[in-house]
């Protein structure tokens, strides 16, 4: 991967001077140091985002970048914010009269700057994006939307409020672990999940509870750690059972997948020999052992009950697990080193929901 890892905002100047840009942000920008720096910068900006983005909301960005002649498009904000931009540049030099997402994807040759305000999905050095296209989960993907800096700013995580902080820390150690264990790990992939994986554990306390800003920037660190491991990876069982959570339940995305992770994390342990993972059961039996060593799952338990982290309540339990199960995207589960059927889903997410 090509790009370059920045730290502090003036580190870009020299990269967008002179360029005419639009600036992808979503409201919580209003709030933000950030603002100062970019304000005496002329810019256009698009802020028409919601936490889970919409194919609309991309094609009006779309419009309006090209409508201005826009060169370079800069990012600030969370994983939505980011998705987004990534997927104005990757659509931006299409037929706007077809769907984006039937076309086939081509690098657009548009310079994408991300600036991350949250320490969570890592989208800022992955290749991955996520959008909904009439209420369904599109999965976007392509080398090219890698941005081509990531400008790492930890003095935006200040004001985080913390319920947040908790949630995007927990998405960025949960895509950690699951790029640890997945069966796509590489020497590399791993180094970055260890990395991140000491970094929260080290620093979360500072992080959640103390707002240090020495935690603050271990954190961002830690995120983009994860981020870079899940674009090596992808995810896996964990992610893929968190989406209808977040939708059926409407709980964030990091917490959905924390309260999945520790189901998956038991029942990989148990079954071994169920292993899918083409380098055999003695590779994942080594590597949940060397996990184990970096953060067992006890630990992770008790940092979610001191987050209080917890599943969400149903009323109607039986119905939702079916509803549930059946949401679960295969091809995720691919990634997964030990294979799971429906039956078992369904007993996870019937202890998930107890």
């Amino acid at each position: 991967m090509s790009q370059k890892i920045l730290r502090g905002l003036e580190s870009i100047k020299s990269v967008i001077e002179g360029k005419k840009f639009l600036l992808v942000r979503d409201e919580a920008y209003d709030h933000l140091k950030i603002k100062e720096f970019f304000d005496v910068i002329p810019h256009l900006e698009f802020s028409e985002i919601t936490p889970n983005p919409l194919y609309e909301q991309v094609c009006k960005g779309i419009e309006l970048f090209n409508r201005e002649q826009c060169e370079q498009i800069v990012a600030v904000g969370g994983g939505s914010t980011i998705d987004v931009a990534k997927c104005i540049k990757l659509y931006c030099k299409m037929d706007s009269s077809i769907n984006f997402l039937k076309q086939k994807a081509f690098d657009s040759g548009v310079q994408l700057i991300a600036i991350p305000t949250t320490a969570g999905t890592g989208s800022e050095s992955t290749q991955h994006a996520v959008i909904y296209y009439d209420g369904v989960k599109q999965s976007v993907s392509h080398k090219s939307i890698v941005p081509d800096f990531a400008v790492l700013e930890p003095s935006v995580l200040e004001t985080l409020p913390v319920y947040q902080k908790k949630c995007t820390m927990l998405d960025a150690l949960c895509q950690a672990i699951e790029s640890f264990w997945s069966v796509n790990s590489t020497d590399e992939s791993k180094k970055y999940s260890q990395k991140a994986i000491i970094a929260i554990k080290e620093n979360w306390i500072g992080y959640i509870f103390e707002n240090m800003p020495e935690a603050n920037e271990k954190i961002m660190e830690a995120a983009n750690l994860a981020g870079r491991a899940i674009n090596i990876t992808a995810t896996t069982a964990p992610h893929a059972m968190s989406y209808k959570l977040t939708s059926l339940y409407g709980i964030p995305h990091g917490h959905a997948v924390a309260v999945c992770l520790p189901e998956v994390w038991e029942y990989i342990s148990k079954h071994i020999d169920d292993c899918i993972d083409i380098r055999g059961a003695q590779y994942l039996k080594d590597t949940m052992a060397q996990l184990a060593k970096i953060i067992d799952i006890d630990f992770y338990k008790e940092m979610m009950k001191k987050m209080e982290i917890i599943s969400p309540c149903t009323n109607d339990k039986e119905n939702d697990l079916d509803i549930l199960t059946q949401a679960v995207n295969p091809v995720r589960l691919k990634n997964n080193p030990v294979a799971l059927d429906a039956e078992v889903l369904k007993g996870m997410y019937r202890r998930i929901l107890r």
